[in-house]
């Protein structure tokens, strides 16, 4: 990381003028199912949310596997700091921070996905998958995970 050194009110000016033409338009990061659907037409967002809430109603039910609000109690509180560390790294790039930050993101909701301990699949799951790992068959939505900066 640089250090810069500023003398002279010109300098400094020089140097905030910069600093807000980098951050000055406001930036939305999304982290999720976006624009992506399964070979046969289904968003997978869709189907993420049938296993986020569950679909008990449905002929075959699904049991709900929070794998997202999960992640986002158990991380949320880590992202402000992280944001400040990676837009220091990055000389205030913002949106080179919302990319590293969109990609840690990524990692830790895949990880809620693979490894969050959840309600086990049916026997008639398990026979038809040949496995009993929750919210992974195809692994299409876990690899589906992605994210987009949106300019306000």
């Amino acid at each position: 990381m640089a250090t810069v050194t500023l003398k002279g009110g010109e300098k400094f000016e020089a140097a905030m003028l910069e600093l807000a033409r980098k951050i000055d338009q406001p930036k939305t990061l999304q982290v999720g199912f976006i624009d992506t659907t399964y070979p046969d037409g289904t968003p997978v967002a869709m189907v993420a949310l049938w296993n986020e809430y569950g679909t008990p109603n449905a002929k075959h039910p699904i049991p709900p596997r929070p794998f997202f609000r999960t992640m986002i109690a158990n991380k949320s509180g880590e992202w402000p700091d992280g944001i400040a560390a990676k837009l220091k790294d990055t000389n205030y790039d913002v949106d080179e921070t919302l990319n590293q930050v969109g990609e840690i993101i990524e990692g830790q909701l895949r990880d809620s996905i693979i490894n969050g301990g959840w309600v086990a699949n049916s026997p008639a799951t398990i026979a038809r998958k040949g496995f009993d790992r929750p919210l992974q068959d195809t692994e299409h939505m876990v690899n589906s995970i992605t994210h987009k900066i949106k300019t306000s």
